[in-house]
């Protein structure tokens, strides 16, 4: 018989591990008690962590959902899924499923994870290593991608609106897979990883050439239209981005990060026959441009209330336009249900099949903006019709109608209606470089050679290269340790006046922050070259004896080709539904925080306004930037306004920062500093100004030091600002010495409080050689800082003065 229980028996293991998890629950409020601390911290310690369960726990369900998704379709179908996780073919009769194409993954995706693991380990490994001596001891420690395969939830096929030599094709991606990546850099004991990774989106295919030769393809490109939807699981010490708030901003980095080599207008070019020009694969010309004037808008929805919603408001409302990746913001029009923007944006277009403008509604509070209404227009009809000027009602909401001007122009490759052009835009009239554009500069950096060693001898640079036409400056990627580097990279510049206007190369060694060499091209040269395109080699100046950059420029003028049309003939644009669910399309298309892109950006960033309306025409060209004149800018008249600066609009401030895109065509927003403009203006037209400049003044010394080898700019006073408030304006000056826009080139003075004369007598150097100084601009912007929570922050003046003066060494003071 066995032996009766004993009847007292103790677990020594789990009581030891009971009383240590007691013993870490209580002890830090003990602690806390100790200290003399409140028992709030430890509220706040457990709604912190039951926040954070919660949300790891919805981000688990969420990768749960979609993976029995993909594994069982119809069930997840008939069980009542959410319209937007619904395949594309459900909603679009012309997207059709590709059963057959996801047996073909699933078969060969054991041997794309050999692929994608032999690219980590092969390619980005080493990249990362050489990037910097801290990354030496980079690696990936485990690569496993997962079993589940890329599934593709449907297919489109372009037929009309296409080259008959290719093939066009939209492929609905979706990927969940439960991914292992981990990494490490021993030097510094840091291990991280990753997880899982969800991506959903819209892949472009184009087949071409097609040839009559096999494999009948001569490449194959793949892009994404727009930024897929991406969500990231981390672990390791990257586990921290998990955090509600960092998660987030991690995401928008990543998919920054794919945007600058996946989203249009970059692609991945394979090709397939060597004779394929794989260059002009890669970065086609554009198909067009679109001009958008975002004009006004009428009866919409007051978001705005009073005690607790009792008393209803009026909007603070604001636009986001879109067209690809390209986004621009409108001004915020402070409390008015129908406000008048008056603004124009020009967007390349690069593949009009399937690509829509898109622009969204918003009305600016402090902690969320409301939806004010939506819109949706196919480029094809725009692309049909050339102009369209007419109201289009907002989806998504009960009332509100939207003006638009939209204008398609077509790239030409001759100079033939180039004046007309000019005529066209004022572009004749004027001597600025900026405004509404004439012409397109497309740019195909390749590569270089014989590069020199920099500041240290026997020693290989880090090559970059700052291209700049007018105020408009963009760089490309480094290279590291090389003299002769290959970029391979495509850059595309609005033109004003390509007669008067130059392209400036310079390439820079990232490292010790010197010239290698540069070269300026006057664009009138490539006015007279054949189809307006130049492919050569270019020598380089200030730099070895043998170097060069190859490259090939083509400039393409843009056209407004009007068709003729019956006097009967009424057009209307085709104005999409929206197929997601409002909340959907907001998280996907409204950015988190736009910041203005940086240098190496693909889309257009226009510049100063052109005029305000055809009343004031003459006293809006008379504020033109004096940036095209070669001396200094004594009339004072011609420098750009407060609220109509080349490169910043006024930005409301509340806590999470959004800064408008600036418009080509600007109005003015803030209401005392309109009212007070206005008047200036009006008396500069009627002449009753006394001599004073209605604009307001600066007074600064510029000159160079050559002992010192610096740029001296002394900041006095200024005076007869405008007032931003009642009480006036807390003016301070900013300095640039462009393109160098880095936050390491930025000067400032300090902050005059409630005063429209402020004395800051306050010296700043720029650390810069005299002959390279005299192919830079200094811009002068005096702001207004009006305090943490002001509405009153925002540009007073602006001016940019061109420093190609054989007197700066002697220098000068003047207002």
């Amino acid at each position: 018989p066995e032996p009766p229980p004993p009847l007292l028996s103790a677990d020594v293991t789990g009581l030891v591990s009971q009383f240590a998890r007691s013993f870490v629950l209580i002890f830090p409020v003990y602690v806390l008690g100790y200290l003399g601390l409140s028992f709030s911290w430890v509220l706040i310690a457990l709604c912190g962590l039951f926040w954070m369960r919660r949300y790891r726990g919805g981000k688990a369900s969420r990768l749960g959902r979609a993976l029995a998704f993909l594994e069982d379709e119809e069930e997840a179908v008939r069980l009542g899924v959410a319209a937007a996780e619904l395949p594309a073919w459900v909603h679009f009769s012309d997207t059709e499923r590709a059963e057959w194409l996801n047996k073909t993954v699933k078969q060969m995706w054991p041997f794309i994870c050999q692929f994608i693991e032999k690219l980590f380990r092969e390619t980005i490994e080493p990249a990362v290593r050489g990037a910097n001596n801290h990354l030496s001891t980079f690696s990936f420690t485990k690569i496993d991608i997962g079993h589940q395969p890329l599934r593709i939830n449907g297919v489109k096929v372009y037929t009309e609106n296409v080259d008959k030599r290719q093939i066009i094709l939209d492929l609905q991606i979706s990927f969940v897979g439960n991914c292992e990546i981990d990494l490490e850099i021993k030097r510094y004991f840091c291990r991280a990883g990753v997880k899982s990774i969800q991506i959903h989106g819209t892949m472009r295919v184009i087949l071409e050439p097609l040839i009559g030769d096999m494999p009948l393809v001569g490449a194959l490109s793949l892009f994404f239209l727009r930024k897929p939807l991406l969500e990231i699981n981390w672990t390791g010490l990257t586990n921290l981005l998990d955090v509600p708030g960092l998660n987030g901003l991690s995401d928008t980095i990543i998919l920054d990060i794919i945007s600058n080599y996946l989203v249009l207008p970059n692609r991945i070019t394979v090709p397939l026959v060597s004779e394929v020009q794989i260059a002009q694969l890669r970065f086609p010309i554009p198909k067009g441009v679109l001009r958008i004037h975002f004009i006004e808008a009428q009866d919409l929805e007051g978001k705005d209330t009073y005690l607790k919603g009792i008393v209803k408001g009026k909007s603070d409302p604001y636009g986001i336009i879109r067209v690809g990746n390209q986004i621009f913001q409108s001004k915020v029009i402070k409390e008015n249900l129908n406000p008048k923007w008056n603004e124009v944006y020009e967007a390349l277009v690069y593949e009009h099949p399937g690509q829509e403008l898109e622009i969204e509604l918003f009305d600016e509070d402090p902690d969320k903006d409301d939806f004010l209404g939506s819109l949706m227009i196919d480029l094809i009809e725009v692309e049909k019709e050339r102009l369209l000027d007419e109201w289009f009602t907002l989806d998504e909401v009960s009332k509100g109608k939207l003006h638009l001007k939209l204008e398609w122009l077509t790239l030409m490759p001759t100079a033939e209606n180039l004046d007309k052009v000019l005529t066209s835009i004022r572009a004749d009239k004027d001597q600025a470089n900026d405004g509404l554009s004439s012409a397109l500069l497309i740019l195909y950096l390749d590569s270089a050679r014989n590069l020199p060693s920099g500041k240290k001898i026997n020693s290989n640079p880090n090559p970059l290269v700052l291209l700049s036409v007018g105020h408009k400056a963009q760089e490309s990627k480094i290279r590291y340790k090389t003299n002769e580097p290959v970029w391979e990279e495509n850059f595309t510049f609005f033109v004003h006046n390509p007669k008067r206007q130059d392209l400036e190369v310079e390439v820079r060694d990232e490292q010790h922050q010197c010239s290698l060499g540069n070269f300026k091209l006057p664009l009138s040269q490539l006015l007279e070259s054949e189809d307006l395109t130049m492919h050569q080699r270019f020598h380089l100046s200030n730099s070895g004896p043998n170097s060069t950059i190859y490259m090939k420029i083509a400039l393409r003028v843009l056209s407004l080709e009007k068709q003729a049309r019956s006097p009967d003939h009424q057009h209307s644009a085709q104005v999409k539904r929206p197929s997601l669910s409002k909340d959907a399309r907001k998280s996907s298309f409204k950015p988190h925080v736009p910041v203005p892109p940086p240098a190496d950006s693909h889309k257009p960033v226009p510049a100063s306004p052109v005029t305000d309306s055809d009343k004031k025409a003459d006293g809006a060209e008379k504020s033109q930037p004096p940036s095209a004149s070669p001396q200094w800018p004594t009339d004072l008249s011609r420098s750009s306004s407060s609220l109509q600066a080349s490169n910043f609009n006024y930005s409301p401030s509340h806590l999470s920062v959004k800064e408008p895109t600036p418009s080509i065509a600007s109005d003015i927003s803030l209401p005392i500093a309109t009212q007070e403009l206005r008047q200036r203006l009006r008396q500069l037209e009627n002449g009753t100004t006394l001599g004073q400049s209605p604009l307001g003044q600066i007074q600064l010394t510029i000159r160079h030091s050559s002992q010192r080898n610096k740029l001296i700019v002394v900041v006095h006073s200024c005076r007869n600002l405008i007032a931003f408030s009642e009480e006036g304006s807390d003016p301070y000056v900013r300095m640039y010495l462009l393109p160098d826009k880095r936050r390491s080139g930025r000067r400032k003075t300090h902050v005059s409080k409630k005063t429209l004369n402020p004395v800051f007598d306050q010296i700043f150097d720029f650390s810069v050689s005299l002959p390279e100084v005299q192919r830079r601009t200094l811009d002068v912007a005096v702001k207004n800082s009006g305090g943490f929570l002001s509405k009153d922050k925002g540009l007073l003046g602006k001016l940019l003065i061109p420093l190609a003066s054989e007197e700066l060494a002697k220098g000068w003071t003047q207002w």
